[in-house]
């Protein structure tokens, strides 16, 4: 083996043990979504040292590790779905501030299943025109399935200045464009909404700390991310999801 191999292998045997040791940190903390995450990266890279070496020693030692790794991400998996069915799975993903990577696809994809049919949204910053850009976006998403979306709630609050008129117009141009792809947009405002939750009549429920308007205002008109929220900074905000066996209505 060359000397670049070598160091090539070695860097993976360093990423692969701090990666299989933030695995047990977050296993023992019982986060362990995150903990499954980080055995399948960390397994993937020691099966690359396995594959690098020719020391027969430490290839078994590593398929040894390997097999015991494999064992715990198992039964994390089982765990986790037995939550889910119980009604008990909580995820919980925290957003750095100006990190990039957190579209609405990013966030809701996994959780639109094809039986998705209702969609309940409380957020009492559906107000301004960037915030009602941001509902639209959302509402796209839902558009594009591939979930069959046919009715949409949302519990808002309105904007207490000047702005009311473009607020109602707005949200109203959302409501008839919905309904030219065969979606209702039912539309009620309460002066005394505080949380912020997305919820499917699948059982999936979303909290954004932040609600939908989580990203920072574009640089300009013509810059990247303006177009693209996956590639717009965020605030830095904690998203919360959680599967209940029966989705509470508004």
């Amino acid at each position: 083996m060359s000397r670049a191999g070598g160091d090539g292998t070695a860097a993976l045997e360093r990423a692969g043990a701090e990666t299989v040791k933030r695995a047990v940190e977050l296993d023992l903390a019982s986060r362990f979504q995150e903990s499954l995450v980080c055995y399948q990266e960390g397994i993937d890279l020691l099966l690359q040292v396995v594959k690098g070496t020719k020391d027969e020693a430490k290839k078994q030692r590593y398929r040894q590790k390997i097999s015991e790794y494999m064992t715990r991400a198992e039964d994390i998996k089982k765990h986790i779905e037995k939550e889910k069915q119980d009604g008990k799975y909580h995820k919980q993903i925290r957003i750095e501030e100006n990190a990039t990577g957190f579209g609405y696809e990013k966030l809701f994809q996994e959780y639109l299943t094809e039986i998705v049919s209702e969609v309940w949204v409380e957020d009492p910053y559906i107000r301004q025109v960037h915030q009602l850009y941001n509902f639209l976006r959302f509402c796209e998403m839902l558009v594009k399935g591939p979930c069959k979306v046919r009715t949409i709630h949302l519990l808002t609050s309105y904007d207490e200045g000047s702005g009311r008129n473009q607020q109602t117009s707005g949200l109203e141009e959302i409501k008839q464009s919905l309904r030219n792809h065969g979606i209702t947009l039912n539309v009620a405002f309460s002066s005394s909404i505080h949380d912020r939750e997305i919820r499917f009549n699948n059982g999936w429920m979303i909290k954004i700390g932040r609600g939908l308007d989580y990203f920072k205002r574009p640089q300009g008109r013509f810059s990247i991310g303006y177009c693209d929220f996956d590639l717009r900074p965020c605030h830095e905000t904690t998203v919360d999801v959680f599967h209940t066996k029966h989705t509470k209505k508004m």
